[in-house]
């Protein structure tokens, strides 16, 4: 199992869980955590006995954006992770899920602060469980800056045009009942909790059969570029195959029998 200094990298059952771990900087970005992040990203696609993955920060901050000092890699801070980005200088956007999709569900467990690269990253993110007082925002206008990790593509995608412009274009912060009232993240709960809430999210789907929520997810991410009929025309050629497999069988046997069934990802 994978990680670096600044992410954490642990199993709960069939869940990895992935932890933004430089609480000290509101876990802004860096090298060491970038590698990390998509270190552990490959690991869940590779391991089959992985069903999601819960992506969450430490210290009650999910991400305050990125550190361009860390990020450079200056001083000794990084400095051992330098030849990972020359070798593949897209690793940072396939880090922030910019340019890369895992294959299993993606669950955000969001606390504290999760605003510029950290709102960035979670619209690369499947589902979205916030703690109350948790913060979001695209500051990057205010700064001079431009939101180049997808914000201006994928945010109108995500929520309704006039609500992803005004964040863009006002970068305010926005309380984690507005960003529920807009559509951008799906639960608020109790501080300290949205953990708990994303790994009982993440359990229900782990519970499902794994080659049928792959192709779900797929659909659905697929679907979304193409017309309605390319769209449907997609899904069947993506869908009919599950209904051939052993999972298939298995559940059908299973609700028959009045028992939970046993998925073996076959």
């Amino acid at each position: 199992m994978g990680g670096t200094e600044h992410l954490t990298v642990r199993r709960e059952g069939a869940t990895l869980v992935l932890t933004l771990n430089r609480p000290e900087a509101r876990n802004a970005l860096s090298l060491a955590m970038l590698v990390g992040l998509y270190d552990g990203w490959l690991e869940a696609d590779a391991d089959d006995t992985v069903r999601s993955i819960v992506f969450t920060g430490a210290g009650g901050s999910f991400c305050a954006g990125m550190d361009l000092k860390a990020l450079a890699g200056k001083g000794m801070e990084g400095e051992q992770y330098r030849d990972r980005l020359k070798a593949d200088p897209d690793l940072h956007w396939k880090a922030m899920l910019r340019h890369h999709r895992p294959r299993k569900p993606v669950i955000a467990a969001v606390e504290g602060y999760c605003v510029a690269g950290g709102t960035e990253m979670l619209q690369g993110t499947d589902i979205r469980v916030a703690g109350e007082s948790a913060t979001f925002g695209l500051f990057e206008v205010r700064r001079g800056l431009f939101p180049i990790g997808g914000s201006t593509v994928r945010l109108q995608r995500q929520i309704p045009r006039t609500h992803a412009l005004e964040m863009l274009l006002t970068g305010r912060p926005y309380s984690a009942r507005e960003a529920a009232g807009i559509g951008l993240i799906g639960h608020v709960v109790p501080d300290g909790t949205a953990l708990t809430k994303a790994l009982e999210i993440a359990e229900q789907i782990n519970s499902c059969a794994p080659l049928a929520v792959e192709a779900v997810k797929a659909s659905v991410y697929e679907a979304a570029e193409l017309t309605e009929t390319e769209g449907l025309a997609a899904e069947l050629k993506r869908g009919w195959p599950v209904f051939d497999t052993a999972d298939a069988k298995e559940g059908a046997r299973a609700f028959a029998e009045k028992r939970p069934p046993v998925y073996k990802r076959h």
